[in-house]
């Protein structure tokens, strides 16, 4: 039996897209979610993460398009001294991680911040990931691990897409498809690292190149791709939401896509041999190495 975490990012974004993740947790079709610690609807988000322990919750650290945890003083290289957030755009912070102008114990101090707060709130975490999946860069990667494992965390999302999902997903436009492919080389840098750190990961996410076009042709080919019985754990990566007001003001690039998303993961009752399961059963299940 093939095994798939369904994990919805953005929890705690808007009362919106919290609404969308419960229901498709309740219809059986999404095991997993990632917290955002400081954001319009996380106050709702942690107290309905406390009430539905059958929903795995990990930590989405922001370090991109947000607002720090920590005041924006103590962090001179990640915040923009202008406007007391993070970088709007991954670019823009690429730009200055990649010429070595973010220091990582900013990184590191940040990611603990952001973890201790949703864990100080009763929140048990099962994994980490970030943002516009930040941590594929070994820059992020180290001290966010380090950050997490300091708080008893050991599971993370591996974001890299394998090249039967990504031939799985044709409407991707060309640009973001070009983009997944080239990041891709850095996966063994990132198993690596991981390894080394002591966590667990998946063998592979689904769906990075389908976002923003995730719909049920979609994850329905995805699913039909998945290898047959090869032991192995995947992540499917969603974005469900309500396309409301509140949605409208998050500065998010996913506003209509949020809605077909959150109609798409239906189809994944149309594959009742699929296991799914959530990120803690990467550390504490049968399922340890991938």
């Amino acid at each position: 039996m093939n095994h798939l975490i369904v994990n919805a990012d953005d929890f705690g974004l808007t009362a919106g897209v919290n609404r969308a993740i419960l229901e498709l947790h309740r219809a059986g079709v999404l095991t997993s979610t990632t917290l955002m610690a400081r954001a319009a609807a996380t106050e709702e988000a942690i107290g309905l993460a406390r009430a539905t322990p059958s929903l795995g919750v990990g930590c989405h650290v922001v370090l991109v398009d947000g607002a720090p945890t920590l005041p924006a003083p103590e962090l001179p290289t990640l915040v923009d001294p202008r406007t007391g957030r993070f970088q709007p755009t991954l670019g823009r912070f690429l730009q200055r991680l990649l010429t070595g102008r973010i220091r990582p114990a900013e990184i590191e101090a940040e990611a603990t911040a952001q973890i201790a707060r949703l864990q100080s709130a009763g929140v048990a975490l099962t994994h980490i990931d970030t943002h516009k999946h930040a941590h594929m860069f070994p820059q992020v990667l180290r001290p966010v691990l380090r950050a997490a494992g300091a708080a008893g965390i050991r599971a993370v999302r591996n974001p890299f897409e394998a090249a039967w999902s990504r031939r799985a997903t044709p409407a991707a436009p060309w640009l973001r498809r070009s983009e997944v492919t080239l990041l891709h080389l850095l996966e063994p840098v990132f198993r690596h690292i991981v390894a080394e750190e002591g966590f667990a990961t998946t063998s592979g996410a689904l769906g990075v190149l389908a976002t923003g076009t995730l719909d049920a042709v979609t994850v329905s080919a995805l699913l039909r791709s998945l290898p047959s019985s090869d032991g192995k754990i995947w992540e499917l990566v969603s974005h469900p939401g309500y396309n409301d007001a509140d949605l409208a003001l998050a500065h998010t690039r996913l506003l209509a896509s949020r809605e077909v998303e959150r109609q798409a993961l239906h189809a994944l009752s149309n594959f009742p041999n699929l296991g799914l399961i959530s990120f803690a059963e990467l550390h504490t299940g049968p399922h340890q190495s991938h």
